[in-house]
């Protein structure tokens, strides 16, 4: 059980945790199997290895502020936006982390350097679309203007009023607000969410870790779930790469728990393990850290087969707490 506990810590502290790779309890043919038991047609590969720009997608995006408050922009030079206005991103490439990649996009799309400081929200779409939103400092380089227009960018600018321009996309909106309110939060009662960085870590599948957060009527404590097919370690699942994230979630707790599932909410990502692969690898995958609290007892929630609850110390259980307070945690926005 020290190995839960000290897992448990690592993730608070947005490091990687100490298990295996070969923790996976709820595979995709597993799950196809479940599908076909209740003679649904299964639309699932049984076998599924993610390759970057062939079935997976990895983006970056950066929300870079000044002293004023005004948001990095970059035009767009792509004929199918060209003159548009976006935030510096774009698609990792092989062998980057996420902050290598997000540095090189704003580099090559806005001439300035950058250093990145933390994760500020994961996007999924379709189970095989992630988008990474981070945000740091602006370190020194030089403003992109027309003069040095390329096929990155036609040029990059500080902007305060995003309305005075043509955007690519309105989805940009509600990422530079977030950013806004991040880098206003020493100015505002309410804490927010440590720094998180992204763990450089390789993976051959998507993976979906769960924390799975209950407390006991009997002392107040917090407990979290743990699988026992192996070796004791945090519940993990196969993402769907064709379904949504919260299909994909939906199918595993019912998995668990059968299907009269305990109230429950997503609360957002604890971890973002990812490193992807030389174009001759087969490690395109990832793996994301979810937290998702339980809504009821524990005694209210029967224990299932294989997996257990265990009861965490009061002080870590007080601290696992607080990340279910509002902004205390880096949201997981599904888009579909």
């Amino acid at each position: 059980m020290d190995s839960i506990e000290g897992n448990i810590r690592l993730l608070l502290q947005g490091k990687e945790v100490e298990e295996s790779q070969d923790f996976c309890d709820f595979t995709l043919q597993d799950q196809n199997e479940v599908t076909a038991a209740k003679g649904v047609a299964v639309s699932t590969p049984g076998e599924f290895t993610p390759e970057l720009r062939e079935n997976v997608c990895f983006i970056v995006a950066a929300v870079l502020l000044n002293s004023e408050g005004h948001v990095l922009m970059m035009q767009e030079a792509k004929s199918s936006c060209a003159g548009k206005w976006y935030l510096p991103a774009g698609r990792m490439e092989a062998g980057e982390t996420i902050v290598e990649a997000a540095k090189r996009e704003v580099l090559e799309e806005t001439g300035m350097e950058a250093e990145i400081t933390t994760l500020l929200m994961v996007e999924s779409a379709a189970g095989s679309w992630f988008r990474f939103v981070v945000t740091g400092n602006v370190l020194g380089g030089t403003l992109k203007t027309p003069a040095c227009a390329d096929k990155e960018s036609l040029q990059a600018k500080w902007v305060d009023n995003l309305g005075e321009l043509s955007l690519r996309g309105n989805d940009i909106y509600p990422l530079i607000h977030r950013a806004k309110q991040y880098w206003e939060r020493q100015e505002d009662v309410e804490p927010w969410h440590p720094a998180l960085m992204p763990v450089d870590k390789p993976h051959t599948k998507l993976l979906l870790r769960l924390v799975i957060a209950i407390r006991k009527r009997v002392n107040n404590r917090v407990c979290v779930l743990t699988s026992d097919k192996t070796a004791t370690h945090l519940p993990v699942t196969e993402i769907n790469p064709v379904r949504s994230l919260h299909s994909t979630l939906r199918k595993y707790m019912t998995e668990i728990f059968g299907s009269d599932l305990p109230p429950h909410r997503p609360q957002g990502i604890l971890s973002t393990e990812l490193m992807t692969s030389n174009p001759s690898g087969t490690h395109d995958g990832a793996c994301l850290t979810l937290l998702v609290p339980i809504r009821k007892a524990l005694e209210e929630v029967p224990l299932i087969d294989k997996y257990s609850w265990v009861e965490l110390p009061k002080q870590l259980g007080e601290e696992l707490l607080n990340r279910m307070a509002k902004n205390m945690i880096v949201p997981l926005n599904v888009i579909r």
